[in-house]
């Protein structure tokens, strides 16, 4: 595994053959920075290849999950699209590229051979339910709160909610919550079959849950998981592409620049649909 200390977005521990990988900022929240961005895809790839790995348990610092998207702090990404109102074809395609290695980092969690447990507490948003909705078993504490929240800063949602949901709760449910952008509690989520039990202690009933994986024959259990891959992931594939592409050409909008004005000045945004 990739020295802990040279993380600082995640933390890595290894438990027999359970390997639990923790949220921990740097950003209020646990909100996806660069650092996340670059670490996750590597961290799950190492243990993708870690034979001693048997299972992954995944959760948040802090009393939360993730707070989503770090807008700050991935400002960089989107300024130079803004600024050209994307009218520059080689920043578009490089833009472009963007997306496609933040969808990849969300989906080296699905990739991974080895079944993830994800366990959630306080508030998932946004590129938090990306992550969540990529691992095999989702369990939340009953005060969890949920928001697909990309369409009220202005955004089609690219990284993968969007391509997996309609997979687990339904067509209907997803598109009520993703084109509202509410929030939803811990009992609707168990309702709508996004997460599968509410446990008090949701950090030890993910502990309970990943051992208890690690435990039936490894081969077979990573059988199950490519098997249950096999089409789901070849059509939320076909879907992000095509997102890459909508989001590369209409993202860069005059609401989406008031979205980030509204967000930094904490006040509703006011939308005009240009």
């Amino acid at each position: 595994m990739n020295s802990d200390s040279a993380l600082r977005s995640l933390q890595v521990s290894l438990h027999g053959p359970v390997a639990e990988v923790q949220l921990r900022g740097p950003s209020k929240g646990n909100a996806m920075g660069p650092d996340f961005w670059a670490e996750l895809p590597e961290v799950f790839a190492e243990l993708d290849a870690d034979e001693g790995v048997r299972a992954v348990l995944l959760y948040g610092s802090g009393g939360n999950f993730s707070y989503g998207l770090d807008l700050p702090g991935m400002e960089p990404v989107f300024r130079p699209l803004l600024e050209s109102q994307g009218t520059d074809a080689r920043l578009r395609a490089g833009f472009r590229r963007q997306i496609k290695a933040l969808q990849d980092a969300v989906s080296s969690v699905a990739r991974c051979s080895k079944p993830v447990v994800a366990a959630v507490e306080g508030w998932c948003i946004g590129g938090g339910v990306d992550v969540i909705t990529a691992a095999d078993v989702r369990v939340a504490a009953p005060g969890a709160r949920f928001s697909i929240r990309e369409v009220r800063v202005g955004i089609v949602a690219d990284l993968g909610s969007l391509q997996r949901l309609p997979g687990i709760i339904g067509s209907g449910a997803t598109r009520h919550l993703a084109l509202t952008g509410e929030d939803f509690d811990a009992a609707r989520a168990f309702e709508l079959g996004l997460v599968t039990e509410l446990a008090d202690d949701v950090i030890a009933r993910g502990r309970e849950l990943a051992a208890q994986i690690a435990a039936n024959p490894p081969l077979v259990v990573q059988g199950v998981k490519q098997v249950l891959n096999q089409g789901s992931e070849a059509a939320a594939q076909s879907g992000l592409d095509y997102v890459q592409v909508w989001n590369t050409a209409f993202l860069p909008s005059r609401d989406f620049a008031e979205a980030g004005r509204a967000f930094a000045e904490r006040r509703p945004a006011v939308f005009t649909g240009d």
